[in-house]
């Protein structure tokens, strides 16, 4: 694959892919352009669409997001997060992110970096004269990281304000606890507090269903304010309607975990936690000391911090 520097002409990129080389922040290489990462085959929705259109995509691809377009051009971003912060809602129009940021594909990594961090998103449209003809997420870009051989420590990097759940905990609250908190992920520690699984957003989506129920609404057609009503009898009108939202379904933490967690320790290398995250395409990894206690939690977006130091 050839990469161009920042005047435009092209330049090998065995230099990047092959070197064993370990390098400290920097030294990390400033000419990975986004074209050169980017996803071409984007999987999309389009308006009008319906929520379970979405979530069909998102188990079926086994992705956290897509875009959304309209006469071909992008107008949203909807994401399992939108889908289970509202999961009556069945409008795509109105569960999507509106006017989502972009990126050109002549934009640097350092600049896609900068915009998933700054905005707090994990995925950034590539649109090209109005039209979209890419997707980079932060997945990539921690791909070209594990290639890097970034060898400086994680420790830095680590958030150790972590939010955990015990193992037997109804997997409903714990989707509660992950919305309340705002993560995506939680690792589950059994009574003995020592890690035993992680659970993130990806699972709880797979495991949901969509519940259909009818439900019943009285209006009436008095007030306490009407002075023809006695005793506050009133002409009453029963209103049914059909409800459609995403249940989580009564398991436990344990039963959807994934067990055996990826783990590392503070002394690992950006490049090889990067390096676990794509191999095992996960999006944070456990903090844990020798006797398997959490001390925190790395989040791929982490590890997009050395490269705007290297800025």
């Amino acid at each position: 694959m050839e990469k161009r520097n920042f005047q435009g002409n092209r330049i090998s990129g065995k230099r990047i892919q092959d070197s064993d080389d370990n390098k400290g922040v920097d030294e990390m290489p400033k000419n990975i352009f986004i074209e050169d990462i980017m996803v071409r085959d984007v999987a999309c929705a389009t308006l009008p669409g319906s929520r379970d259109e979405v979530l069909k995509i998102l188990k079926n691809k086994q992705i956290s997001g897509v875009p959304v377009l309209k006469d071909s051009r992008v107008v949203g971003i909807v994401t399992r997060t939108n889908l289970l912060q509202n999961p009556e809602e069945e409008q795509l129009a109105l569960l999507m992110t509106r006017d989502p940021m972009t990126i050109s594909p002549n934009s640097d990594l350092q600049t896609a970096a900068r915009i998933l961090l700054e905005h707090r998103i994990r995925r950034l449209p590539v649109v090209d004269d109005g039209k979209l003809v890419g997707l980079v997420t932060i997945a990539d870009v921690i791909g070209t990281i594990a290639d890097m051989n970034i060898d400086t420590p994680i420790k830095d990097y680590v958030d150790e304000e972590v939010v955990a759940a015990y193992s037997e905990t109804p997997l409903p609250v714990v989707a509660r606890i992950m919305e309340l908190a705002g993560v995506k992920a939680v690792p589950v520690l059994d009574a003995n507090l020592e890690l035993v699984g992680i659970i993130s957003d990806r699972d709880i989506i797979a495991a949901s269903v969509i519940e259909d129920s009818v439900e019943m609404s009285d209006m009436s057609a008095g007030s306490d304010d009407d002075a023809w009503t006695w005793e506050s009898m009133r002409d009453t009108m029963s209103i049914y309607y059909s409800v459609s939202r995403i249940k989580v379904p009564n398991l436990l933490a344990s039963d959807i975990m994934i067990r055996e967690p990826i783990t590392a320790t503070y002394i690992a290398s950006v490049s090889d936690c990067a390096r676990k995250m794509k191999r095992n395409r996960i999006d944070q990894i456990p903090i844990i000391n020798a006797n398997r206690k959490l001390q925190g939690l790395l989040r791929d977006r982490d590890l997009l911090k050395p490269l705007m130091e290297a800025e």
